[in-house]
């Protein structure tokens, strides 16, 4: 099977391994998979990486990372093959000196029915270990789920996929280290905690940053950190978005807000969610139980972001509507040039593949892989 998927994947990336030998050996080449719509590729770009190939499957996170590169000139391909169909050896002579993505997460997450390795997504966290066992890059960087660190095995193991997977690594001469890290403790305006892995080829001198923001502010401190970012910082100064069907007047700042979703919203003070709202009729609070905190939220003026996710969209501190994927980007440190491509869902309806909310909370924050990637490189 993968003689098959060999000859078939190189004859259609012919141009790609004709790329020379000595452009390779001169640069620190990388290699993106999972790509997801490029939160870790802008940010290791930035750090000094040059990623030569995105693998990616779904078809918007393929479209936004096509028109990310056709913006900056990129020589880099973008793979919109099953991975699992993929033979690693066509990379053979580039000299991947990095590894990185993010694999799939929903089943290790903690919330959900947390499948593990029951659903096919979960197994594919094991495609790193074969990518990395043909080409041995010096370093490789994974992002998932803290979920990740207790999701059982197929026997039922708590933490054993983890276990397991650190293992494989380590019989490829391998040596992991990880860490669950706050976003918001790296001047991000976003609360979200992911577990990142650096394994290094060999000895591993790899050491996470040192935070450098703080909720708590210790004023006798001789090195005091910086405060929090507030997610409005970074999203008061857009202008007024435009309805969905209108022309943007800024890259997906569209408002998706449906009438009824609105007069839910005007209940909900700023920084305070509807379970609360006494005042609120039981026809607008519905089923909700005051253990509903993270349920329909308004964000603060003066706070960081919760996490954000794709299901369900927090409201605008001081606007009755939902955050458009515009103001999601600028939470999660995307660059204003980058713009999402798919559709944008509208809160009460599906689509099949990842609209644009979900592309950034699926993925990893710029800024925050440029600041892990700069210590990649500082080792390597």
């Amino acid at each position: 099977m993968l003689e098959v998927t060999l000859f078939a994947v190189i004859g259609r990336f012919q141009n790609f391994l004709s790329v020379s030998q000595k452009a390779s050996n001169s640069r620190m080449n990388a290699l993106s998979i999972f790509s997801g719509c490029g939160g870790l590729d802008i940010g290791v770009e930035s750090a000094g990486f040059v990623n030569i190939a995105n693998i990616e499957f779904d078809k918007h996170a393929v479209k936004t990372l096509e028109s990310w590169r056709d913006l900056n000139n990129k020589n880099n391909r973008i793979i919109d093959v099953d991975i699992t169909q993929i033979n690693p050896i066509i990379f053979k002579g580039e000299k991947i000196r990095l590894l990185h993505g993010g694999p799939p997460c929903q089943t290790f997450s903690l919330i959900g029915k947390r499948d593990s390795l029951e659903d096919p997504r979960g197994q594919l966290l094991f495609e790193v270990v074969r990518f990395a066992g043909v080409l041995k890059p010096k370093a490789i960087l994974i992002e998932n789920v803290k979920g990740l660190l207790s999701a059982p095995d197929e026997k039922g193991k708590r933490g054993g996929v983890f276990e397991s997977f650190i293992k494989e690594l380590t019989k490829l001469d391998y040596t992991t280290k990880w860490a669950v890290i706050n976003a918001a403790d790296y001047g991000i305006p976003q609360r979200r905690e992911r577990v990142f892995m650096v394994a290094m080829l060999g000895k591993n001198n790899f050491t996470f940053p040192i935070p450098t923001h703080s909720d708590e502010q210790e004023d006798f401190s001789l090195f005091p950190l910086l405060p929090y970012e507030s997610a409005w910082k970074y999203i008061f100064n857009l202008p007024k978005p435009t309805l969905k069907g209108i022309k943007e007047n800024f890259p997906n700042h569209v408002d998706v807000t449906p009438e009824r979703d609105a007069e839910r919203i005007s209940f909900v003070p700023e920084g305070s969610y509807l379970s609360c709202q006494e005042d609120a009729p039981a026809s607008i609070k519905m089923s909700l139980s005051k253990k509903d905190t993270t349920k329909y939220r308004r964000l603060s003026k003066i706070e960081p972001s919760l996490t954000l996710r794709g299901g369900e969209i927090f409201y605008h501190p001081t606007e009755n509507r939902y955050l458009t994927p515009r103001e999601y980007m600028r939470i999660h440190t995307f660059p204003d040039k980058l713009v999402l491509q798919g559709p944008i869902r509208r809160r009460s309806g599906n689509v099949k593949n990842l609209d644009q909310h979900r592309q950034v909370a699926n993925a990893v924050p710029p800024k925050l892989a440029e600041i892990i990637a700069n210590e990649i490189l500082t080792v390597i």
